[in-house]
Formats: C-alpha cells, sequence, structure tokens
C-alpha cells in the first residue's frame, strides 16, 4: 500500500502544480489541514474517497485521473 499511497500523492502534487495552486490554497478549498495536503502528497496517509473527490475538484479533473495506473507501482 505504501507505493500506491505515494503514486497517488505524487499524480496529485503534478496536478496541483499543473493547476498552479500552493498547498496552502487546496487545503483551505478543500477544508483539509495544510500539514495534511503534505503528508498526501508524500504518500505518508492514505485518503478517503471523500477527500479524493474534494482534492479532484478543487484541482478540475476527475477523481479517476489522479489514481495511480497499476504501471506507476
Amino acid at each position: 500500500m505504501d507505493t500506491l499511497a505515494k503514486a497517488l500523492g505524487e499524480r496529485i502534487r503534478v496536478q496541483r502544480k499543473a493547476c498552479r495552486i500552493s498547498q496552502d490554497a487546496l487545503a483551505l478549498a478543500c477544508n483539509i489541514d495544510r500539514s495534511y495536503i503534505g503528508r498526501i502528497e508524500r504518500g505518508e496517509v492514505n485518503i478517503t474517497v471523500e477527500k479524493l473527490f474534494r482534492i479532484a475538484g478543487e484541482l478540475a479533473c476527475e477523481p479517476s485521473s489522479l489514481l495511480p495506473q497499476s504501471s506507476d507501482i
């Protein structure tokens, strides 16, 4: 699972940077603590489906696009 969480976190980070949104701004918009966003991006936590949908909504993408492909893990 560690590898999966890291791959998901990396995809979230890439999409966030592509949208030019800071961790602070994303955290505020998603009502998630900023330090938790950092932990998500580093793959230190497993997030809920609800949080995945909130993050995807703020990053203007489908939640499925943030999920890693089997070749990423």
